[in-house]
């Protein structure tokens, strides 16, 4: 109890809490705005994985291309487009989560 109340009468504890609360509300849009970004064609259930391309703002780079590996095969990237195939429909909201993905769709066969 006594740590928390040294926390608010200190500056740098405020601005702990300040830097904490910020974070926290962040974190809690990404999570409430990745839902929006993933197409309605998609399952949001079910086990058979499926075929998504991830479109971004920008050209894909290194950094993002093994950031989507962790979700499924990285199969290419073209333009603004990343192809990603065996996503489980389970990991379709954390492929969405980032800041820097538009939309997830399926992929066209």
């Amino acid at each position: 109890m006594w740590i928390g109340r040294a926390l608010i009468r200190s500056p740098k504890g405020r601005v702990f809490l300040a830097a904490l609360a910020c974070y926290g509300a962040w974190q809690g849009w990404l999570q409430l705005v990745a839902p929006g970004k993933i197409d309605a064609r998609l399952p949001r259930t079910g086990r058979d994985p499926v075929d998504v391309v991830v479109t971004l703002p920008f050209p894909p780079e290194r950094f993002h291309v093994l950031a989507f590996q962790q979700f499924g095969r990285v199969s290419g990237t073209a333009d603004h487009e990343i192809e990603l195939r065996g996503v489980r429909p389970s990991d379709l909201r954390g492929v969405a989560r980032p800041y820097w993905v538009r939309r997830v769709a399926p992929l066209a066969k």
